[in-house]
């Protein structure tokens, strides 16, 4: 990332939530913001990319993800929770849409300078009001603590917090992930929903070609893949930080939830996760 340009990866995301509420009617997830803050011109460009069938899967487990991150969030809501933080936000609208602001839940989102600074000048551009429970914290994870972040822009680490943090994982380092994971679970009612991969040789080998394919394309843009974790190791590294009440979605999970298949006849195959991770 360069001065006050987005992250490409979100810029990617961001497309195909708004291409999602058109080409499926945002049927897993609506978002009456995301074609107004990717604008026009944008989603011109990636509906003409959706037009190839290979982008579905990809624009869908987005839609299933923010979906079970949001209803998660609602969830917690509804036990107290009045701290959302969207890690690495992007372009994501949760903060414009918030469905919790009556009840006084307050939004920080916290992503890299250069990405934040592009989507406060677009919410400007768009006429675009930051609502009053919105925080903004600009903190590069590999470079500054999470904490000291969030503290500066008057989070409450004694109140439970509900944590979101989609699209990010991947570009980390293991030690930025644990050191975030470790401050999440040191906070009291704490609760996180992340995304996250498996590694090359959870695969088998006739897809492996496929994943390489998309892991050198995501370095070409400069944000190549950094962690990915085994799910079972990864179970086990939560619950000896803290989280007590872990739920973890894999592909057959996340079709079986939200795709209309049938539990037994789902795949079970290696590839993207959606986990909610709480501290009882």
């Amino acid at each position: 990332m360069q001065g006050r340009a987005p992250s490409r990866t979100a810029h990617g995301a961001a497309a195909h939530r708004a291409v999602h509420q058109t080409v499926e009617a945002g049927a897993i997830f609506a978002d009456r913001f995301a074609r107004v803050i990717l604008g026009e011109e944008a989603c011109a460009i990636a509906e003409q990319k959706a037009a190839d069938p290979s982008t579905r899967p990809v624009r869908l487990f987005m839609a299933a993800r923010s979906r079970f991150a949001e209803d998660a969030l609602s969830a917690a809501v509804s036990r107290g929770v009045r701290q959302a933080v969207v890690l690495g936000a992007g372009l994501d609208t949760l903060a414009l849409r918030n469905p919790h602001a009556r009840v006084g839940l307050r939004v920080f989102e916290a992503d890299h300078p250069a990405t934040q600074a592009w989507k406060r000048d677009r919410l400007a551009q768009l006429g675009l009001a930051v609502p009053a429970t919105l925080a903004f914290v600009p903190v590069d994870l590999e470079r500054r603590s999470l904490a000291d972040a969030l503290l500066a822009a008057e989070f409450r680490p004694g109140s439970p917090a509900f944590f979101i943090w989609l699209g990010v994982v991947p570009y980390l380092t293991r030690e930025a992930v644990s050191a975030t994971l470790t401050f999440i679970a040191g906070l009291p009612g704490s609760e996180v929903v992340f995304d996250y991969s498996e590694p090359l040789e959870n695969y088998p080998s006739e897809r492996r070609a496929r994943i390489q394919a998309r892991s050198a394309h995501v370095a070409g843009l400069g944000e190549p893949w950094l962690s990915h974790f085994d799910p079972g190791d990864l179970a086990a590294e939560l619950r000896g930080i803290g989280f007590t009440e872990l739920e973890d979605l894999g592909p057959g999970d996340i079709a079986v939830r939200f795709f209309g298949a049938v539990k037994g006849k789902a795949s079970s195959r290696a590839g993207a996760h959606v986990l909610r991770a709480r501290r009882g």
